[in-house]
């Protein structure tokens, strides 16, 4: 599971930065365009933590698993906001492909920690 927030928290800090550098060359950049990247960071963070304090495994991946499911909800609210004006923007597709892959790490997390259950590993 600590690979997973790794990989996750590796997309995540790309689309940031991806959506900050498609900004500098559009010529309006924001530093809001780095929010997936900040996520990513803690996801990623969690991971490696995980992976080098055993004891601390199930808390840090817990935690990680809260900071991907705030970075579901907080942009699919504002999405659905604005849903009767969208336009395809990049910061849409920002907020979409953050929403997509936090939903995605999510999921994989929650099967992870179902089938660790089931296990007896907790």
């Amino acid at each position: 599971m600590p690979n997973t927030a790794i990989w996750f928290g590796r997309l995540l800090i790309l689309l940031g930065i991806a959506g900050y550098v498609y900004g500098l060359y559009a010529g309006n950049a924001s530093l809001t365009a780095l929010i997936p990247a900040a996520f990513g960071i803690v996801i990623m963070v969690c991971g490696h933590a995980a992976q080098m304090a055993e004891g601390a495994r199930k808390h840090l991946m817990h935690v990680a698993v809260l900071v991907g499911l705030l970075g579901f909800i907080i942009p699919a609210v504002r999405l659905a906001g604005k849903i009767g004006d969208l336009s395809l923007s990049a910061a849409v597709v920002s907020q979409l492909v953050m929403i997509l892959l936090c939903l995605a790490f999510v999921a994989l997390s929650v099967r992870s920690f179902i089938n660790a259950r089931r296990q007896g590993k907790v």
